[in-house]
């Protein structure tokens, strides 16, 4: 039985972070991890880009014009969700990651999802950095290692 997996190598990849500002105390601290995860893996400057956007309805379009473009391995979606009184935050939270998914099924480079939903300020904080780990650099991990196995999916033959 033959088994792959992906590595976690990041040369001659560029990694895009597109970023919500919507909570951007949370959303720093994610993009934070992010960087630190790449470089940690060997990642300079030159292989990673920073896109901003408004908030979590914006990851999409963004995500999917940089998919398009073909110039990235991994793409990591990065954003905080967290419920207030309404059912705003249903809504939001299951279309922007339903549309993120879909761009992530029709692109050819490697789209991770890093968008926290969180019922309070706190838990999102915990799981940005303070306590639970930072769900930036989780993010990222997985995007080194899927761009590293789609990359060996595309070079077997039959």
């Amino acid at each position: 039985m033959r088994e792959t997996y992906g590595q976690f190598r990041v040369e001659g990849r560029r990694f895009a972070l597109v970023v919500s500002r919507t909570n951007e105390l949370v959303t720093r601290q994610l993009l934070s991890g992010a960087v630190d995860c790449l470089r940690q893996h060997g990642a300079d400057e030159n292989q990673i880009e920073v896109f901003w956007v408004p908030g979590a309805w914006e990851l999409a379009p963004v995500v999917a014009r940089l998919a398009r473009g073909g110039r990235h391995a991994a793409i990591v979606a990065l954003g905080a969700l967290i419920r207030g009184a309404t059912p705003h935050f249903d809504y939001l939270a299951s279309a922007a990651t339903q549309r993120l998914a879909n761009v992530a099924t029709h692109s050819e480079c490697y789209v991770s999802l890093g968008v926290l939903t969180a019922d309070t300020l706190e838990q999102a904080l915990e799981r940005a950095g303070s306590k639970a780990g930072n769900h930036g650099a989780k993010a990222v991990l997985a995007a080194i290692e899927m761009a590293d196995l789609l990359d060996r999916l595309d070079g077997e033959s039959d």
